[in-house]
């Protein structure tokens, strides 16, 4: 086991570049009485080159959407994120592959999503946003496309598949698809409602909404928790109290926090903090989700319905990226015994599989592009062969 393994395990992070405030993120490490783990934001240029709106021809007019870049020569790899997140989510998965293979790296704010503005964000069935992919590609490339990898995680592995069998990107030379599976993601449905009204309403503070995301298990990586979780929320035009969900994720933190300063202070300036925060919150307006996914529910059987089928169908070198092999539904059960796609499963994560393991999605990507030739590896990176 490596040693990067053995850190992933204990919940704990390797050392990145420090950051703003001379903290390194990612770090559980305490460095004396009274002090907890960082949760500040980090801002995307920390990980990103570039960030533009890219402007494309719509049926309904112009679309705004919200793209960020790094790397300028070999493949392009383009980046679709799930349901409710943004491309912030790729941020530290961007730096993991750039420092393994020669490639360039496209982030995408689907529709609904992000910074993204369309004329129509409620319009988010598989076929509309399959082509917002298709039009971003012609307006970022024109007529003759680089080769092109689709990178897809949940709805957006549902919607590069979606991409692939239209054949909405002609220089398309790869597929791989994160943790979405037809048959798991059917079954899953008919509680995602209940899970959606589980999640807080509103959060004080883009502080407060990392450390909801890290200690609720959304995001298992801190790191990757204090760049992506800007993309998942905004804050409200107008300022409130702490009422309902909001409250009762505001006390549980708070408990937790109370917790750790009586092993570490006895519990000194408990009481302090509380009204500091609650002078904070009346001050500051509190920030809400970005897109409500609860809306959205009458095209979740259509980004799913036939997705096996769909992606076997797929003429193009495939992988496919499980956080565990119970995903695995009958029709992709056959197709990776007929090695119709590279499959590999990337134990100890959450859904969140290219966050909470970034460098390990990293290594298993790099090597599908390196084994098929379509990229070049940088900075001494060794393929290292999955078993399955």
């Amino acid at each position: 086991m490596s040693a990067l393994e053995k850190q992933l395990q204990l919940g704990r992070l390797p050392p990145r570049p420090t950051m703003p405030g001379g903290l390194q993120s990612g770090s559980k490490m305490r460095m004396g009485p009274g002090r907890r783990r960082d949760f500040s934001p980090v801002p995307w240029s920390q990980y990103f080159e570039s960030m533009e709106d890219v402007v494309v021809e719509s049926e309904t007019g112009k679309d705004s959407f919200r793209v960020y870049r790094s790397g300028s020569e070999g493949p392009v790899l383009l980046l679709l994120h799930g349901g409710g997140h943004s491309a912030l989510s790729w941020a530290v998965f961007t730096t993991a592959i750039t420092s393994r293979i020669r490639c360039r790296v496209v982030a995408l704010d689907q529709r609904g999503h992000g910074e993204t503005k369309v004329k129509n964000p409620e319009d988010l069935s598989a076929e509309t946003m399959a082509r917002d992919i298709g039009n971003v590609v012609e307006a970022l490339y024109g007529d003759l496309p680089p080769p092109i990898m689709l990178i897809g995680h949940s709805m957006g592995g549902a919607i590069a598949v979606h991409t692939a069998a239209a054949n909405l990107v002609p220089s398309l030379l790869g597929l791989c698809v994160i943790d979405v599976v037809e048959g798991t993601a059917m079954d899953a449905l008919n509680s995602m409602q209940n899970f959606l009204r589980s999640r807080p309403k509103t959060f004080k503070s883009l502080e407060n909404a990392i450390e909801w995301s890290v200690k609720s298990g959304q995001i298992r990586n801190l790191e990757s928790a204090r760049v992506s979780m800007a993309g998942q929320i905004k804050q409200c035009e107008e300022a409130s109290t702490p009422e309902g969900p909001k409250a009762i994720v505001e006390g549980i933190i708070e408990e937790e926090e109370e917790e750790e300063d009586e092993e570490e202070n006895g519990g000194q300036s408990i009481n302090k903090r509380k009204k500091e925060d609650d002078t904070e919150t009346k001050k500051e307006r509190p920030y809400t989700w970005r897109i409500e996914l609860s809306k959205t529910e009458k095209y979740w059987e259509g980004w799913f319905r036939g997705l096996s089928n769909l992606f076997l169908s797929c003429p193009i070198p495939k992988q496919l990226l499980l956080a565990g092999v119970d995903r695995l539904d009958k029709d992709l059960t056959i197709g990776q015994m007929q090695g119709k796609f590279q499959m590999q499963v990337l134990p100890q994560c959450g859904h969140a599989v290219h966050e909470d393991a970034p460098d390990k999605v990293a290594e298993a990507v790099a090597t599908f592009l390196v084994r098929h030739r379509f990229a070049e590896s940088v900075g001494g990176f060794h393929c290292v062969f999955p078993a399955c």
